[in-house]
């Protein structure tokens, strides 16, 4: 292909998806630490020394407080300086169209609050920008969107490679003759080059379901609210007997059963994970009715393509590893912005000469 061809390529696919590469970039570098972020948010409570409640007491506050609500699941606080998060449906908040979070004092057991989900950007920024990251808060249209911008990013990067390949050595190298304002866009693309192609086909292959025609089909599915039962179980009596039988695991999310034929799972990660995995997702033990162990998930014995879609997402969100890694994302996650404009601003520049 011809070396005009390929600048004509780079340059539209990197003007196209600019914008919308400026906004994954940033919303993607703050959700780096949502976990952190919402951490301050939420209120702190209690002291460390005091008694935690159960899981079972949470639950039977919720369903006096909401006893037409359809619990979904909760969160456990690894601190006991942070509330419990149960997230419910109930009518009372847009009518059940939508997900509520409600906060427990994990010590008292009083309600503290409760907030939206992703459409409540005022009390739950972070979830409202996990939702403009995923779909741009443009339902399927969005999803298709990011699936576009991805191909369009992976192209301006391949492009790039190519027609500055010989710069890429010299920026490499730390030659004076290339670090100049004027090869600004160059050195920050060459310094970013494996991040930003990792970030664009990792994003990719997480999209590319929109370009399948299961996509395209309509549903007919409602969410149709129906009151939560009590707990089958005593589940904090359950969840110790489970340790004593998976001594390495730690449960961080129950999605409680909606019916006795449903099962209760535990979300959660094994201390003998390989450091590429989640901590707090990696692994899944369900529950019957009677809080024994029914079925485990465990990402080390799940299927090597089921493994590797895990592992693509992961790396994509750095859901791995600690803060340093985060740090990183977070350094080389803002040069897709800094691409974005001095790509426009080149261009820009260009159009004036």
């Amino acid at each position: 292909m011809k070396k005009k061809s390929l600048f004509t390529i780079h340059s539209i696919t990197g003007l196209v998806a600019a914008l919308f590469i400026l906004a994954l970039s940033l919303s993607g570098t703050v959700l780096l630490f949502r976990d952190n972020i919402d951490g301050i948010l939420k209120l702190k409570v209690g002291n460390e020394t005091q008694k935690i409640i159960t899981v079972d007491s949470c639950y039977h506050i919720i369903q006096q407080q909401y006893p037409h609500a359809q619990i979904s699941n909760c969160n456990l606080p690894d601190k006991s300086t942070i509330p419990v998060s149960f997230f419910i449906y109930d009518s009372s908040y847009n009518k059940g169209a939508s997900g509520m979070e409600v906060l427990i004092d994990p010590h008292s057991g009083a309600i503290l609050g409760t907030r939206g989900g992703k459409d409540d950007p005022k009390h739950n920024f972070m979830s409202w920008l996990a939702a403009f990251h995923s779909s741009f808060h443009a339902g399927k249209t969005g999803e298709w969107l990011l699936g576009v911008f991805a191909i369009f990013f992976v192209l301006s990067i391949v492009t790039g490679i190519i027609l500055f390949r010989k710069n890429i050595v010299a920026v490499l190298l730390f030659k004076k003759s290339v670090y100049t304002k004027n090869n600004l866009h160059q050195i920050i693309g060459t310094w970013a080059l494996l991040f930003n192609l990792m970030i664009a086909v990792t994003g990719f292959w997480m999209q590319r379901y929109v370009f399948k025609k299961e996509f395209y089909q309509s549903s007919d599915w409602v969410n149709t609210i129906k009151p939560s039962p009590h707990l089958f179980f005593n589940f904090d009596s359950a969840y110790d007997n489970l340790q004593k039988q998976y001594p390495d695991f730690t449960g961080y999310v129950i999605y409680f059963a909606q019916n006795k034929k449903g099962k209760t799972a535990i979300y959660g990660s094994n201390k003998t994970n390989a450091y590429i995995h989640s901590k707090k997702f990696a692994d899944v033990i369900a529950l019957d009715s009677t809080g024994a162990v029914a079925k485990t998930r465990f990402i080390n014995e799940i299927s090597a393509d089921d493994r590797y879609d895990i592992i693509n997402s992961q790396l994509h969100m750095a859901k791995y590893g600690g803060m340093g890694i985060k740090i990183i994302y977070g350094l080389f996650g803002i040069t897709g912005a800094l691409l974005s404009i001095t790509g426009f601003l080149l261009w820009k520049r260009r159009r004036t000469i």
